[in-house]
């Protein structure tokens, strides 16, 4: 069957780079992939609801780790980036790219209500030989179910008019081995057509590209490899309370088992979990698996477990408090080292940290918190009556004011020498004093 003529001018576009790309969404995933695509020949528009962001970028000033300033700058000072709020510039654009979040809601359902919109505002300004490509996380059968239905309402049809993909998102913030580029890139798309510009568009910008049957396929695969870590690591996480119960350390228990060449992969326990994919996406896959009435066992289970953890990390920093200090947990001042999800970066997106100082105020305890990322915690959904408090200075007179010190994320630009000289107690949930060879009576791992 012959391809449309709108698939073969936008084709053409794509092959010489003259198609513009739009991105809508400039966070943690829509910035970095806008640069990318802008560094590959591409001139992109970037479209976001925030002023501030774009108050920012016509600053040439980045405020994503992934994105260093100097490479918006020349993106900027090259024609090849701007940045907007003005959502009547996606009429100008071939190629739009939806990077807008997915949450849930209190229930734990997904949360569509930012695609939805996004897919509203695209429709107003939809024409023929344009490719809309979803890359927010979300249930199977997304793109195609409401996507697509949304901007056929226009009349144009996917596959003729214009063409409708998914490529899921694979960022990993401070990882410094694999970047958006370097990355392998799923695409999926509405038909052979769609898939072929789908293949032809970010084959072009990054290094690999993965192409899968169907948008439904494409976004399996995501919540796959989500779902996956979410699984282990609450394996992990009730490996930890099992056999510290029994006086083992699981640590050791992991460094000695990763020694094995095959059949076994080491995650390791923690806090809590936090990020914006592993506590939220294996959720999307059990809302719609209540569509086929079958069960999600493992994955529940997992979330369970996983949700669990802050208030056992609690429960072990009052017990240490009552043994080593004498001193009830109502009664005692905590110094939560460590805001953000993980280390050596600044995203605090469901980050544990906030539950743990929840946890310990609602017990009557006093927690502040010390981040070198991290000033001042920023405005949050779940956690508001945090917004403004400051992170404290890390000095030895600050340390030694703490009844405990508890370390929830591992940042390299701590000094662990200086909490282990001057706190009276230490409750590590990273084992970052172990690792580090720092050892003490008062060191206690949670």
């Amino acid at each position: 069957m012959a391809s449309s003529p709108a698939h073969d001018a936008l084709s053409r576009k794509i092959e010489a780079r003259t198609a513009r790309a739009g991105v809508i969404g400039l966070g943690y995933v829509g910035l970095p992939l806008a640069i990318a695509i802008a560094r590959s020949g591409f001139a992109v528009t970037g479209f976001d609801i925030d002023p501030a962001k774009i108050v920012s970028l016509e600053a040439k000033h980045s405020y994503i780790d992934a994105v260093a300033s100097d490479d918006l700058a020349l993106a900027t000072d090259n024609k090849r980036f701007s940045a907007t709020t003005d959502f009547a510039l996606l009429a100008d654009c071939d190629v739009i790219i939806i990077c807008v979040p997915t949450p849930l809601t209190r229930h734990r359902d997904p949360d569509l209500s930012f695609v939805d919109a996004t897919a509203r505002s695209i429709a107003k300004h939809l024409r023929s030989g344009q490719l809309v490509v979803l890359e927010s996380t979300t249930y199977p059968g997304t793109t195609d179910d409401v996507v697509k239905v949304i901007l056929e309402t226009t009349g144009l049809k996917s596959g003729t008019d214009f063409f409708i993909g998914f490529s899921p998102e694979r960022e990993d913030p401070g990882n410094q081995h694999f970047n958006t580029a370097t990355i392998p890139k799923i695409v999926a798309g509405d038909g052979a057509d769609a898939l072929l510009l789908m293949v032809r568009f970010y084959g072009a910008a990054v290094k690999t590209v993965v192409p899968v049957s169907s948008n439904a396929t494409a976004e399996a695969v995501k919540l796959t490899e989500n779902i996956f870590r979410s699984v282990n690591i609450a394996l992990v996480n009730e490996l930890k309370t099992v056999y510290a119960a029994m006086g083992i350390d699981v640590w050791e228990v992991i460094d000695a088992a990763k020694t094995k060449p095959f059949g076994y992969m080491p995650f390791y326990p923690g806090p809590g979990l936090g990020g914006h994919c592993i506590p939220i996406d294996p959720f999307y896959l059990t809302w719609k698996s209540r569509e086929y009435e079958l069960p999600t066992r493992f994955i529940e289970l997992a979330g369970e477990i996983n949700s669990a953890m802050p208030r056992y990390v609690i429960a072990k920093l009052a017990e240490a408090l009552d043994m080593r200090a004498g001193k009830a947990l109502s009664r005692s001042r905590v110094l939560v080292l460590g805001l953000a999800y993980k280390k050596n970066v600044a995203d605090i997106r469901e980050s544990p940290s906030l539950r743990l100082i929840e946890i310990i105020e609602e017990r009557g305890g006093k927690a502040d918190y010390h981040d070198p990322l991290v000033g001042e915690i920023p405005s949050t959904r779940e956690y508001q009556h945090l917004k403004g408090r400051a992170s404290v200075d890390l000095t030895p007179e600050t340390i030694s004011s703490y009844d405990a010190i508890l370390v929830a994320t591992d940042h390299d630009q701590v000094d662990y020498s200086a909490i282990t000289r001057n706190a009276p107690l230490i409750v590590d949930t990273r084992n970052v004093f172990s690792r580090l060879g720092l050892s003490g009576d008062h060191i206690i791992k949670a």
